[in-house]
């Protein structure tokens, strides 16, 4: 039946799915036509994902005989409140995680599921945080350094070379850092540490909402959108506000 038919090819994995569409193949019904279709369309799709990861894994074969790589991003720079968020991740390169990306590309559901994919996978991971006390105190750039200098501490021993997104870190020998411009969509490594630091800074905001109702930090996690900025006028700055970020505004009730 047509039915059992469809069952097996939801339940079939990617892997097998090229055997199974070689089985019903020669079946003339309409049905299973119409299941052969939207399953080449699978299948088409996950091949264009494998290419794509391919080729952003450049990289990391480029440096690879230089020895252990490290993809580092952060998260938060641009927020009034809550830290900044840098992650460290060493990747298996024989062991690519499809659809990872730059985390702006990607939905938060699917931002999530790579999370644990790329914690359950990674070979290590470091994760730094720079809270708004340090940012107000040494500025916002100094500060996200640091947390990446965080982050790379935390991995068991030092890589060898140093994917970054569009820096030079302070601290870290300049010979083996290599400076990618836009590198979170070129390198999947970079891309992975862009989506550690993502989900792990929007969990921080999403419990900071819980001591801070008032000021949306779940729904917005920081950023300057209106609400945020209205709620800033109407209850003032909360100890998780970045003060230098918002010296500027004309802010009533103001806490100290």
């Amino acid at each position: 039946k047509i039915e059992i038919i469809r069952d097996k090819f939801k339940n079939a994995s990617i892997e097998t799915l090229p055997e199974l569409m070689t089985t019903y193949r020669e079946d003339g019904r309409i049905g299973v036509s119409k299941i052969l279709e939207r399953a080449q369309k699978k299948l088409d799709a996950y091949n264009k994902e494998l290419d794509r990861v391919q080729k952003m894994l450049s990289y990391e074969r480029q440096y690879g005989e230089c020895g252990v790589i490290c993809g580092i991003d952060e998260a938060g720079r641009g927020p009034l409140a809550g830290p900044v968020v840098a992650a460290a991740v060493i990747l298996d390169i024989n062991c690519p995680i499809l659809y990872v990306n730059d985390s702006k590309k990607l939905s938060e559901k699917k931002r999530e599921e790579l999370y644990d994919e790329i914690m359950e996978k990674a070979v290590s991971v470091g994760v730094g945080i720079a809270s708004p006390e340090t940012i107000d105190e040494i500025n916002i750039l100094q500060a996200t350094y640091e947390a990446m200098r965080q982050a790379v501490s935390q991995l068991p021993a030092e890589p060898d070379i140093f994917l970054n997104d569009a820096v030079m870190i302070p601290g870290i020998d300049d010979k083996k850092q290599v400076r990618i411009i836009k590198g979170d969509a070129k390198s999947v490594s970079i891309a992975a540490a862009s989506v550690l630091a993502k989900v792990t800074r929007d969990h921080m905001m999403e419990e900071y909402d819980k001591l801070y109702p008032e000021y949306g930090f779940a729904k917005h996690k920081g950023y300057g959108t209106k609400a945020h900025m209205d709620a800033i006028r109407e209850f003032g700055m909360c100890p998780i506000h970045r003060r230098s970020f918002l010296t500027k505004m004309d802010l009533k009730n103001e806490t100290q």
